[in-house]
């Protein structure tokens, strides 16, 4: 395939009034699990050579006609040791994640050289650990008492998954959960940035982990959203998403002048208040979003080389955010929805898209739009259908949730 290049980086002028511009954070180590295996190098190989991770429907007890990205090995796996009182579906996952392509090791090295407590942990979920709760409901006793081992607080409840990441990376700093549905890992980038730059911490733990259970699925089903086949975003017959689960971390520490290597460089956020769950018609706040990373970025829409959608394959949430990128960007900005890979993974879809992101700066390639063939004629973003070598100094990635909870990221190389 040809190699071409996207165009220098240079710098812009700041509009007044807005955010400070962001000190770019150096993404010093990454790593994900999601149905396409444990570890970045799973990741690559398959969106390299077009391998999906979608199968149809075999989630326990979901009798559902859709596919799935469900990880392997979930169902066997624990939490052992102190803290086994955190065992859950979500939290075995976040395992597997922190524990693949050294990451722990990554941290190990910062927390010698910052100290404990100024490594900030920013962590995104949405289902957190229903699955655990689901199960202990199904052991209710005839009273209908729920069993004396469920402990919501380790398990279910929101911050569980930022306080067992915490613990088991030995750290102590500020730790947040952050839940704003499918931008949940997205925002934890942004979250991380400022408290960075207001000195509360010296580096941060960003990351995102949601897992199966059948209240999302069973939920997504009730509200007509999910595909009877693997999700085809941007094309013409798209009829709805694929859900997935997967986890992902990234360790983000300021850059120091000069340094090379892989960096956020920019973080736009905004939100819609439009609608409970859908998406602005005309992509108002998604193009916001996207404008004020750029603009924190200090970057013109046209020293971008590639734009991750957030493309999850329904109707009217393909059809705005098509019109938002056309907005910022104009159709000449290759894009592309990377869902057809791991299905739509929720509050873990930012951490998932930003590490798909990193790999293709790393690599030199865009992937493309797995399962679509035939583009909607009314969608005039430049859709990449088939992954292609591109050198790349800068790309966003995009994650707009329910209730209209966007989140637009800059990533880019440094040096």
């Amino acid at each position: 395939m040809t190699r071409t290049s996207s165009p220098a980086l240079s710098p812009r002028s700041f509009p007044a009034g807005e955010p400070p511009p962001c000190r770019p954070l150096r993404v010093a180590a990454f790593t994900t699990v999601n149905a396409l295996g444990s570890g970045i190098d799973a990741s690559l190989e398959a969106l390299r050579r077009g391998i999906s991770g979608l199968r149809p429907c075999d989630y326990a007890d979901a009798d559902l006609p859709t596919w799935i990205g469900r990880v392997a090995g979930l169902e066997d796996s624990a939490v052992t040791g102190a803290l086994s009182a955190y065992d859950c579906r979500n939290n075995r996952l976040a395992h597997m994640g922190f524990a693949s392509d050294g990451f722990s090791e990554a941290v190990a090295a910062a927390r010698a050289r910052y100290g404990t407590g100024r490594i900030g942990v920013f962590i995104g979920t949405s289902t957190s650990g229903i699955a655990h709760t689901e199960n202990a409901y199904r052991r209710r006793g005839a009273d209908g008492r729920l069993p004396a081992d469920f402990d919501y607080r380790y398990t279910h409840d929101v911050f569980s998954v930022a306080d067992f990441t915490r613990r088991s990376l030995g750290l102590s700093g500020v730790t947040l959960a952050i839940s704003t549905a499918c931008s949940s890992s997205a925002k934890v980038f942004a979250t991380a940035e400022r408290y960075i730059r207001a000195g509360l911490c010296d580096a941060a733990v960003v990351g995102g982990v949601d897992s199966l259970c059948l209240t999302t699925l069973y939920g997504f089903r009730a509200l007509e959203l999910t595909s009877a086949a693997p999700c085809r975003p941007w094309d013409a017959g798209r009829d709805g998403l694929s859900l997935g689960e997967a986890a992902g971390f990234a360790l983000l520490r300021p850059a120091a002048l000069g340094e090379a290597g892989l960096a956020l460089l920019g973080t736009g956020e905004s939100s819609d208040a439009y609608h409970m769950t859908a998406a602005h018609p005309e992509g108002a706040g998604a193009a916001l979003a996207m404008r004020r990373a750029l603009d924190r970025a200090g970057l013109r829409p046209d020293q971008i080389g590639y734009i991750n959608l957030h493309g999850t394959a329904t109707p009217s949430n393909d059809r705005a955010e098509d019109k938002a990128v056309v907005q910022v960007f104009g159709d000449g900005v290759p894009c592309s929805s990377t869902k057809g890979w791991t299905g739509h993974t929720l509050g873990a879809a930012g951490i998932v898209e930003a590490v798909f992101c990193l790999l293709a700066l790393a690599h030199g390639f865009i992937p493309g739009t797995l399962n679509t063939r035939t583009p909607d004629p009314e969608l005039t973003a430049a859709l990449q259908l088939d992954t292609c070598e591109r050198h790349l100094r800068a790309v966003v990635s995009n994650s707009f949730g329910f209730g209209g909870t966007n989140c637009s990221l800059v990533f880019g190389r440094l040096g």
